[in-house]
């Protein structure tokens, strides 16, 4: 298949384009490098530079085009709350052109990479997908918006989508692993103080309903996310919007990680405990049951090889 992958400069988008190009489909990225990285594009794919707006309707009418995958989005939960303008606009605006260029240029299929931040603070875990969606930052908010722009387009013009969720990816696929210029995410935050850049970890309250007292979260392998979204390219049907979480079912505290890091790494990495962060809820798991009943797709790897991933990248940059 012709795909066109947006956000594929980025750390999600660059593993998924590899693994497509292994699977013999033909990759154009289309990315405005605004946070992801010209060299981590995959070897084999095309890259267009540009914005959503700008460039989508130009590079789809080049004809061929079967399917997309929508990975482009600003995804930093503290800079929503303080810029909500700028996510409704780059997530949500950016998305609506990209919708209209695929009906311009008569492609139907779409596999978006939608978030767990959609449900907001759950009232049960593990997650389900019929879960009530309250988000609680205007990143989470705008993906749903885009969630919802999907049914729509499937309702109204037969467009075939497949919304993922999911929590913290972590690991890394060779030579494309994460490198963001701001990293919120744990695991990369932990191999800093293996590395020497940081002193310590911090803990955020260790006093949660949970096994050890710390916040307990779920943790999916770029990989296993990576195959994730192959399966849901195949599952895209004409009309129908459908939606799968992604996640372990069972989720891995704070001090799991940290142990899990300290294991890998052989650094001892000295946690320092602080007070709980305001609306940190103390579990956050999503449910994988439909998407693996449906699809068959289940995560393969555990905590210990996302970090021994994620550590081997980090050691070879």
């Amino acid at each position: 298949m012709k795909l066109l992958v947006t956000g594929g400069a980025g750390y999600i988008g660059s593993v998924v384009t590899a693994l497509l190009l292994e699977a013999g489909h033909e990759v154009v990225v289309l990315d405005d490098l605004s946070t992801g990285h010209e060299n981590a594009v995959p070897e084999g794919a095309v890259l267009v530079r540009g914005t959503l707006r700008d460039k989508a309707l130009e590079v789809l009418s080049g004809g061929g085009f079967e399917a997309v995958l929508h990975f482009a989005a600003k995804s930093l939960v503290g800079e929503s709350v303080e810029k909500p303008g700028l996510y409704w606009d780059k997530n949500l605006g950016e998305s609506l052109a990209l919708l209209d260029a695929m009906r311009q240029a008569g492609v139907a299929k779409i596999v978006f990479s939608s978030t767990a931040a959609t449900y907001g603070e759950p009232e049960s875990t593990p997650i389900l997908e019929t879960g009530p969606t309250r988000p609680t930052n205007p990143y989470g908010a705008s993906k749903l918006a885009i969630d919802t722009s999907l049914a729509e387009y499937a309702r109204l013009f037969g467009l075939g989508g497949v919304s993922l969720r999911y929590f913290n990816v972590a690991g890394a696929y060779g030579k494309y692993g994460e490198r963001h210029t701001v990293e919120t995410h744990l695991i990369p935050n932990v191999l800093k103080v293996a590395l020497g850049e940081r002193e310590s970890v911090n803990v955020f309250g260790e006093d949660y309903p949970t096994a050890d007292g710390t916040c307990v979260r779920d943790y999916v392998h770029v990989v296993d996310l990576g195959a994730a979204h192959l399966l849901a390219l195949d599952a895209c049907s004409p009309g129908t919007h459908q939606i799968f979480n992604l996640g372990s079912g069972s989720g891995f505290s704070v001090r799991e990680v940290i142990d899990a890091c300290r294991a890998v790494t052989g650094h001892p990495i000295p946690a320092v405990v602080s007070p709980r962060r305001p609306g940190d809820p103390a579990v956050l798991v999503a449910s994988s049951d439909k998407i693996q009943s449906a699809l068959g797709w289940k995560p393969e790897r555990d905590l210990r090889s996302q970090v021994a991933d994620a550590w081997a990248f980090i050691q070879s940059r």
